[in-house]
């Protein structure tokens, strides 16, 4: 198959060209990386990785670390956003500890793949040391790998972990050079003069190091979380899976993944643009074009869940509209 023949069976819906606008998009994105014009998603799911961030020791986050572990129970008890809408959608969710400072108690349905608890605080040294990270970014890998041996072909990821704005600001500004005050916002509801409490930290943070590599700049500011995901993004390429990207926190993961292997973007399609300031960059950056605009500013993965529905929309458009020849209809463009 080759992208102009699913161009053709695109265009030869019984619609007017282009007239359903990024749905085509994203059909031709989906039946090129599966390289079939009949394309097909095959048991969702969505990977929310948690973990603690020791950044939060200088109070650049209003809330206290104990709500990522209290989240992660609610995700357990099947109370957050990210449930709710997984459960209307049919999506598989996976709950894992990639580093929570918090013992979870033994079969509660969390997976723990914890690595550490918690990143080490980054204005007295970096929150991780390469080794630790290549570790978490292979239990990522490891994770995805198993959703697609379950018969996956489409993944999407989540994140819980209080203060984690903090360092997807530093990765966004280093990685892309954009000035840090333009990468940092309220996060979970910062005041303004919480925020610039925040940036006077994160710009210490920034002046204080200089790594050289990808892989040294995510453990330098990165999370635990955002590694896992890192990796898993990695991996999900490499097995030909659709990638689905959430909010700012989890796309500070794919931007490491696109600073390591570019192309990783071939699979990736972002779910939505976030509130949270810097997010609209990040995603620029890395020539993206988000399906929704709905001012979330959740995490959890929620975007993912909402835009599930949308991708399905753009399959069964092209796999079940009828053709103008197999309706019978006038074709205006093949006749003008």
């Amino acid at each position: 198959m080759t992208r102009e023949e699913l161009q053709r069976k695109i265009n030869n819906r019984t619609k007017p060209l282009g007239s359903l606008g990024k749905l085509e998009k994203i059909a031709l994105k989906i039946g090129t990386i599966q390289n079939t014009l009949t394309p097909e998603l095959k048991n969702p799911a969505i990977l929310v990785f948690a973990a603690d961030h020791g950044i939060v020791d200088e109070g650049v986050s209003p809330c206290p670390k104990e709500i990522t572990w209290q989240m992660v129970m609610n995700f357990i008890n099947g109370g957050a956003g990210i449930n709710v809408f997984s459960r209307q959608h049919n999506i598989r969710l996976r709950v894992i500890d990639a580093g929570v400072d918090h013992d979870f108690p033994e079969g509660c349905h969390v997976e723990n793949h914890k690595l550490a608890r918690g990143t080490k605080n980054m204005l007295h040294e970096p929150a991780m040391s390469t080794e630790l990270c290549q570790q978490a970014m292979d239990k990522g890998a490891e994770c995805a790998r198993q959703e697609f041996e379950r018969g996956c072909n489409i993944i999407g990821f989540g994140e819980m972990g209080i203060g984690n704005t903090s360092p997807a600001s530093l990765l966004l500004n280093k990685f892309t050079g954009i000035p840090l005050d333009e990468c940092v916002g309220r996060g979970a509801g910062l005041n303004e003069e919480g925020v610039q409490h925040k940036y006077n930290i994160l710009k210490q943070v920034a002046g204080k190091y200089n790594p050289k590599t990808p892989l040294e700049t995510l453990a330098t500011f990165g999370g635990l979380e955002m590694a896992m995901i890192c990796g898993a993004v990695l991996e999900a390429k490499r097995l030909n899976m659709l990638i689905v990207a959430d909010g700012f926190i989890v796309s500070s993961g794919f931007l490491a993944a696109y600073e390591m292997q570019p192309d990783v973007l071939d699979n990736v399609i972002f779910s939505h643009a976030s509130n949270e300031r810097g997010h609209k960059a990040m995603v620029e950056y890395m020539k993206g074009d988000p399906v929704l605009h709905l001012d979330l500013r959740l995490g959890e993965g929620t975007g993912v869940a909402l835009v599930y529905p949308i991708l399905q929309s753009a399959l069964i458009f092209l796999n079940e509209m009828a053709s103008f020849e197999d309706a019978e209809v006038f074709d205006i463009e093949k006749n003008r």
